[in-house]
C-alpha cells in the first residue's frame, strides 16, 4: 500500500530529475566477470574493460552491494577498483584500472551531468605520496586528484585543465557524491558535490574548460602516476551511483529508477519527467483490498487521488489525464499476478473528480514551512511544490 510520504517523495524525486543518457550503475551485472563479455568486436554491457594489469579481473574489479552508498537506493550494487604493482597496462609504468561507458548515447554533446559517488576505506589506502588522476577525460579537461608527485596530499581535488578549482580532506569511508556539469557547447565546467546521503549542490564553478570528448574517453576508475616515493601495495577505490544524464540535474543521492530492492516504486524519472500522459506507479508486493494511492502526472499538473483495489495485487496502472483539471481518470487495474508493465489489462474504475479535497496551508514562499494536506487538487499540490522549492 503507497502511503502519502512515499509516494511524493518518489515524485518531487522524478519531477527534478533528468533523462538518463547511460547508466552504468552495475545494476544489470551479476559479477564483475560479466565485464570480460565486452570486447571491440563484441561490444556489449554498459562498461569497456581493457585497461588493466596482467591478473584475472578479480584482481583489479570486483561488485557487491556493500561498495554502493547506502543511501542511494537506485544502485543495488556498487564497484571496488583496485591497483597494485600489477596494473600495468600496454608496457606501461603507471598503475591504472579503468572502465569506460560502451554507448553510443550523445554523452559528449549540451549539457551533461556525469554522476558518481567516491570513497576509499581503512584497508588498502591509497599512497599520498603519488599522484593519482580520477575518473578523468582523456584530455584532462576535468577530472579528481589525490595524492603528489615529490610530496603528500591527503586531500581529494578537482581539477579543470590541470589546476586545482577544490578539494576537501579524503577520509577514510566518508563517501563523496560527484556530479561534473558539462556544457560541451559552450565549454565550461561546474562541480557539484556532497557527502553521504546529502543532496548535491553547487560547489565550484563554472569554469571555462577545452570540452572534449568522442563519447568513449571518460575513465571510471585510477591511474597512478609513479614518483620518487611509491607506495607499495594495493589500493583500493569504491564507486557508486554511476550514470550520465541531460536536461535537470539531479541532486538526490537516491539516483533515479530504483534497483528493485524497495517494495514500493514510482516510475523512473526517464519515464516520467514532464509527460502528458501517463506515470506508472508499481508494487513488487501485493496491495491488500482497500484503497491505494495513484499518482497522476502531466507537464501541467500533478494529482492524487483514491483508488479501491478489486483483490491483493500488484498493479502496474497507467493513468491518462483527461485535462489540468483531472476530471476524471481511468484506472486499469491488473490482474492478481505481479505486472511490470504499463499497458492497461482486466477491468478499469473511473474515478470522478468529486473526491474531498482539503485546503492546502502551502503558499508561494512559505519555503519548508509549506503544508500538503492528505487530499489535495492538481493546482494546491503545484502551489505546495513551488513553494517548498522557493519558487514564485
Amino acid at each position: 500500500m503507497f502511503c502519502k510520504a512515499a509516494v511524493l517523495s518518489a515524485l518531487l524525486s522524478a519531477a527534478s530529475a533528468g533523462t538518463i543518457l547511460w547508466d552504468g550503475r552495475f545494476n544489470d551485472l551479476t559479477s564483475s566477470a560479466d565485464l570480460e563479455k565486452w570486447s571491440f568486436s563484441n561490444p556489449v554491457g554498459p562498461y569497456q574493460y581493457y585497461i588493466h594489469g596482467t591478473g584475472s579481473i578479480d584482481e583489479y574489479v570486483n561488485l557487491d552491494s556493500t561498495y554502493k552508498n547506502p543511501a542511494d537506493t537506485g544502485s543495488k550494487q556498487g564497484v571496488k577498483i583496485t591497483i597494485d604493482e600489477t596494473s600495468k597496462w600496454n608496457g606501461q609504468t603507471m598503475l591504472r584500472t579503468e572502465l569506460i561507458p560502451q554507448t553510443s548515447a550523445a554523452i559528449n554533446k549540451g549539457k551533461v551531468y556525469y554522476h558518481f559517488s567516491i570513497k576509499t576505506a581503512a584497508e588498502n589506502v591509497p599512497t599520498a605520496t603519488n599522484e593519482h588522476q580520477i575518473a578523468f577525460f582523456e584530455s584532462h579537461f576535468t577530472e579528481l586528484k589525490y595524492g603528489a608527485s615529490g610530496s603528500s596530499n591527503t586531500n581529494l581535488q578537482w581539477h579543470v585543465g590541470g589546476v586545482s578549482k577544490w578539494d576537501v580532506e579524503l577520509v577514510a569511508d566518508e563517501w563523496h557524491n560527484v556530479a561534473y556539469e558539462i556544457d560541451f557547447d559552450a565549454g565550461s565546467v561546474t562541480f557539484w558535490h556532497s557527502t553521504g546521503s546529502n543532496a548535491l549542490t553547487k560547489t565550484a564553478g563554472p569554469f571555462t574548460a577545452s570540452t572534449s570528448s568522442n563519447g568513449a574517453d571518460w575513465h571510471l576508475g585510477v591511474l597512478r602516476l609513479p614518483g620518487s616515493n611509491d607506495g607499495t601495495g594495493a589500493e583500493d577505490w569504491f564507486f557508486s551511483g554511476v550514470y550520465v544524464e541531460s536536461g535537470e540535474l539531479t541532486t538526490s543521492v537516491d539516483s533515479p529508477g530504483g534497483s528493485g530492492d524497495s517494495s514500493e516504486t514510482v516510475a523512473s524519472s526517464t519515464a516520467v519527467a514532464a509527460t502528458s500522459t501517463a506515470v506508472v506507479v508499481a508494487s513488487s508486493t501485493a496491495v491488500a483490498t482497500s484503497s491505494t494511492a495513484v499518482i497522476v502526472a502531466s507537464s501541467t499538473a500533478v494529482a492524487v487521488v483514491e483508488t479501491p483495489a478489486a483483490s491483493s495485487v500488484a498493479a502496474s496502472t497507467e493513468v491518462p489525464v483527461a485535462s489540468s483539471t483531472a476530471a476524471s481518470v481511468e484506472v486499469p487495474v491488473a490482474s492478481s499476478s505481479v505486472v511490470a508493465s504499463s499497458a492497461p489489462v482486466a477491468s478499469s474504475a473511473v474515478v470522478p473528480s468529486s473526491t474531498s479535497v482539503a485546503t492546502p496551508t502551502a503558499s508561494a514562499g512559505a519555503g519548508s514551512n509549506a503544508v500538503l494536506p492528505e487530499e489535495f487538487t492538481i493546482k494546491e499540490f503545484i502551489a505546495w511544490l513551488k513553494a517548498k522549492q522557493g519558487k514564485n
